[in-house]
């Protein structure tokens, strides 16, 4: 089994902590304890749920989230900047095609050696990166 974890863009953090830390800070200042600890509970979700974004490959599986793909399914893979929501912590992602119509969106920290480790699994995998 191998794990590989997101890729994280930087302006991603800074705009999660100006969005959620801005009305935390004015919370202590203002002395609403209650907004302060609302808007800290969100920041410890948000960095939790980055935490568990990860891309497992157990034996012939592909894991992303909960989202179980059979690898020999998996027909091609490309590079994409498509911002659309995806467990994926970067614009700088792959697509993954599956089944006949089925996509994902990921963006691991190490692509190549990802797509690679596919590859040994599934050599017929179309690669466009």
């Amino acid at each position: 089994m191998k794990t590989y974890s997101s890729k994280i863009d930087w302006w991603l953090i800074i705009l999660i902590l100006i969005v959620f830390g801005y009305p935390f800070i004015d919370g202590v200042l203002s002395n609403q304890y209650s907004l302060s600890l609302t808007m800290f509970a969100i920041l410890l979700l948000i960095f939790w749920m980055f935490s568990k974004i990860k891309y497992v490959i157990d034996g012939a599986i592909l894991k992303v989230w909960w989202i179980k793909i059979d690898i020999h399914s998996i027909k091609r893979i490309y590079k994409t900047n498509n911002p659309l929501s995806s467990p994926a912590l970067s614009l700088d992602r792959i697509a993954i095609v599956y089944n006949k119509y089925d996509e994902v969106l990921i963006s691991p920290k190490l692509k190549k050696e990802f797509v690679d480790e596919l590859l040994k699994i599934n050599p017929s995998i179309i690669v466009e990166i």
